[in-house]
């Protein structure tokens, strides 16, 4: 028993050593979740939410691990993860309908119709959105105390709103008792001129802040709109202050919109989260699940040749087969290569002459920070190596398309969330340091060139 409790407080140690030496976002998101399930004096059991937290703390902490728990014998830290259920059942939270008004005074409550294709089983998982997903699917087990606000950003047709409408239907399916309002920023926008119009702007405040989940797409379209953006901040921070869950899209990461301080750092207080163009078997597989679903045959060997040939959008690969389906009924001919240049040749996009590589962006890297590529494939985390390296990752993943495993296996064997972090790490710092932004970008043109 006295080694239980000394294993416990060891922990508990440990998450003081710690959260000393990092933000508080990055504590509270990827430290903060992790719960005790049993201890003894050779291994901890930990719970954690899913496969990247029990990553990041493996990849960014080992050694003060190793320092604070036991070990094997083998040097490992002693430590037993547990994937927690995302299948339990979210609390039942009691909601007590505001009293209704008169007839006549009643604000109309605006319309949250969740499109019915768009849930977690339709979406197509692969290396560039496996986080977000899962942050997604946390969010909706958990409403209001797992990330909070959930922000996903990403390009154009990438899945944001799909993964947006998934949230909505696991929390309706889930507990029937939540209210869940899911509305795109210009229907916000309408909402309250309607409201201002008919004098009943105090019952729409009243109606958004009982909400139980805010659903709110396309955020940037609150750009240059300040009365509009004060009254969705006022919105956020009564709701938060409920703990009542929100969830944004947009198509940039908080920083890079031209929003007032208040309402970017209110967006970036819970989990910022990126959503990446799709790699080429991921395109493949959407693909095949979309051509499934319409009940249309592609042969795999087109399914690679269309993948191949457009890359930046999945709502471009949903359109060229619907193009491609049309095309096949009407004429009565089978899909092949020929037909698929013949029907999109507008569509497909063809990439760069010069292939750029890893081992470019490494000796790009190497010249630019004077470091030799061997460091940085090595592990070394000093400052002057481990910085560089972080910046060839950031390049790797921007200007090559391919999985983030396969990428970050270029680096000395490092994990695909090691490479995420460093991504991460390296474009929040671009925002803020205009000498490293002109170092990115004269690396980007070197390698483009």
């Amino acid at each position: 028993m006295l080694m239980h409790q000394h294993t416990h407080e060891t922990w508990s140690q440990f998450l003081s050593y710690v959260e000393e030496r990092c933000s508080a976002a990055e504590f509270e998101n990827w430290l903060a979740p992790i719960q005790v399930l049993d201890a003894s004096h050779d291994e901890i059991t930990l719970e954690v939410p899913n496969i990247f937290v029990q990553e990041y703390l493996l990849d960014n902490y080992k050694r003060d691990l190793v320092a604070f728990l036991p070990t094997r014998v083998n040097g490992e830290p002693a430590i037993v993860f547990k994937i927690s259920d995302s299948k339990k059942p979210s609390p039942i939270v009691e909601f007590k309908e505001p009293t209704p008004a008169r007839e006549e005074e009643s604000h109309n409550e605006p319309t949250s119709s969740l499109n019915s294709f768009y849930t977690f089983e339709n979406f197509i998982e692969g290396p560039s959105n496996q986080f977000v997903k899962s942050a997604a699917l946390g969010v909706a087990a958990r409403p209001g105390r797992s990330y909070n606000p959930l922000f996903i950003h990403g390009g154009v047709g990438l899945g944001k709103t799909h993964l947006l409408h998934a949230i909505g239907h696991e929390v309706r399916e889930k507990n029937k008792k939540l209210r869940v309002q899911c509305v795109t920023t210009e229907g916000f926008i309408n909402d309250l001129v309607d409201n201002l119009r008919n004098k009943s702007v105090d019952k729409m405040k009243r109606y958004y802040r009982s909400l139980d989940i805010l659903l709110i797409d396309d955020i940037q379209f609150l750009q240059s709109r300040k009365n509009f953006e004060d009254e969705l901040c006022n919105t956020f921070e009564a709701l938060i202050n409920q703990n009542k869950q929100i969830v944004i899209t947009s198509d940039k990461p908080p920083g890079q919109l031209s929003l007032s301080e208040r309402m970017i750092a209110r967006m970036e207080w819970g989990l910022v989260a990126h959503v990446g163009i799709p790699d080429l078997e991921t395109r493949v597989a959407i693909l095949q699940h979309k051509a499934d679903q319409k009940g249309f045959r592609i042969p795999q060997k087109v399914a690679f040749f269309i993948a191949e040939h457009i890359y930046n959008n999945v709502r471009q690969l949903e359109g060229a087969l619907n193009r491609l389906n049309a095309y096949s009924r009407l004429m009565g001919i089978e899909v092949s290569e020929e037909m698929v240049e013949k029907t999109l040749s507008e569509l497909l996009q063809h990439a760069p002459s010069k292939k750029i590589s890893v081992e470019n962006i490494l000796k790009s890297v190497s010249t630019m920070y004077d470091v030799p590529i061997r460091d940085l494939r090595g592990t070394s985390r000093t400052k002057d190596i481990a910085f560089p390296r972080q910046v060839a990752m950031y390049l790797a993943k921007e200007l090559i398309n391919e999985s983030l495993n396969k990428l970050a296996s270029n680096f000395g064997g490092k994990t695909h969330s090691t490479l995420l972090h460093a991504w991460k790490k390296i474009a929040e710092q671009v925002e803020k340091d205009d000498r490293l932004k002109r170092q990115i970008q004269m690396a980007r043109r070197n390698l483009e060139s």
